[in-house]
């Protein structure tokens, strides 16, 4: 599992030109499944992301989460996370999970995002999505399951 985290000062989603989710500061996260995934790496993966400290503090440093700034996120289902440009120039997706696996664990994620985090909006999955945000700092993290994980 990965998650691209962007910190922002806003982040909004349109699909067929209808605006279906948008957020204040927070974090924007793109999430990519894996063909190996799980509810458990789910669960880890979530913790990480949600004491995240990336938000400064009184002092200027990164010291505060999610919670600390009354932030909100924005999640949205990515499979291209997992493209693997090894051979040729034409991406394979072969290790991203299966659309019906990948997101039953997308929508997994995101109602275990919203015991924690007052709000929560997220995208469709496989839906064309437009993405547009304003990048705070900029600052962007990945977590990779296999990085936090094992």
């Amino acid at each position: 599992m990965r998650f691209v985290i962007q910190r922002v000062q806003y982040a909004e989603i349109t699909v067929d030109h209808k605006n279906i989710a948008s957020i204040q500061k927070g974090f924007l996260v793109l999430v990519g499944i894996s063909a190996d995934d799980t509810k458990a790496i789910a669960d880890k993966m979530i913790q990480k992301l949600i004491h995240l400290r990336i938000f400064e503090d009184e002092n200027g440093k990164t010291n505060l989460d999610l919670n600390a700034v009354s932030g909100e996120m924005l999640i949205v289902s990515q499979f291209t996370l997992y493209a693997d440009c090894k051979k040729g120039n034409r991406p394979s997706f072969t290790r991203s999970g299966a659309p019906g696996m990948a997101e039953e664990l997308y929508e997994y994620i995101i109602h275990q995002c919203e015991k924690e985090i007052p709000k929560i909006s997220h995208g469709i999955f496989g839906a064309d999505m437009k993405i547009s945000l304003l990048n705070d700092g900029p600052f962007t993290v990945i977590l990779d399951s296999d990085e936090i994980v094992n």
